[in-house]
């Protein structure tokens, strides 16, 4: 190879790193919340979902004792937010009764597919699943009395335009329910990015026009923060 030729390939190369690096910078800066620095965390594929029906999250979780601080009432119509293969949307059906109504938002088909087959098989008629998208939950304006999120929130990669959404789907008074892993626990063992602190769940969703209402320390491991729209 004559020299000319090598020198090309090497600005090649040096212009094709520079690129890398700055769509890498540019990757990190967009996975960063704005206005409390946390990194958002990957969201878990349908190839996990497992993990969400494993025997251990009635230890670990204490599910039914989270629904308890909901008071959650017969004829509500509620929404469960990344509802996976259904395993809290299974238990909000029963809780809200056959009067009430129970959005299942997911962004993966398979989920939807999965939270499909559950509804069939214990003969749930209630659940509405909905398709929703990253950046929309795809749900009716104003309907919603309660929107559940059980460590989902973290994994939104546009959590503002999400609590938008969902803000818009809420009716007012509604109340927007996070469970979140405890980061400021550091025994917990749940990768750091899929924890958060009081402070942050705070700053950004105050920020999208709710009120930080209560925060119930009930659960083992997580916290559950109730936000509510005015």
């Amino acid at each position: 190879m004559s020299k000319s030729r090598r020198l090309v390939f090497a600005a090649l190369a040096s212009t094709l790193a520079v690129l890398i690096a700055c769509l890498s910078a540019a990757a990190q800066q967009t996975g960063v919340h704005p206005l409390s620095g946390r990194r958002y965390a990957a969201v878990m594929g349908y190839q996990g979902a497992d993990w969400l029906d494993r025997e251990e999250r009635d230890i670990e979780e204490a599910p039914d004792k989270a629904l308890d601080a909901l008071e959650l009432k017969p004829g509500m119509t509620v929404a469960d937010i990344g509802a996976g293969s259904g395993y809290m949307t299974a238990r909000l059906a029963k809780r809200v009764g056959p009067s009430g109504k129970v959005y299942a938002e997911d962004i993966q088909p398979q989920m939807i597919e999965l939270l499909n087959d559950r509804l069939k098989r214990d003969r749930i008629t209630t659940v509405i699943p909905v398709l929703g998208t990253p950046d929309d939950p795809k749900l009716p304006p104003d309907t919603i009395d309660l929107m559940l999120l059980v460590d989902v929130y973290h994994e939104f990669s546009d959590p503002v335009k999400m609590l938008n959404g969902m803000r818009a789907a809420l009716k007012s008074g509604g109340r927007l329910v996070l469970l979140e892993y405890r980061k400021e626990d550091p025994s917990i063992p749940i990768r750091l990015e899929h924890k958060m602190t009081v402070t942050e769940a705070k700053i950004e969703v105050e920020a999208a026009g709710f009120a930080l209402t209560k925060v119930d320390e009930r659960l083992p491991r997580q916290h559950i923060l109730i936000f509510t729209k005015p």
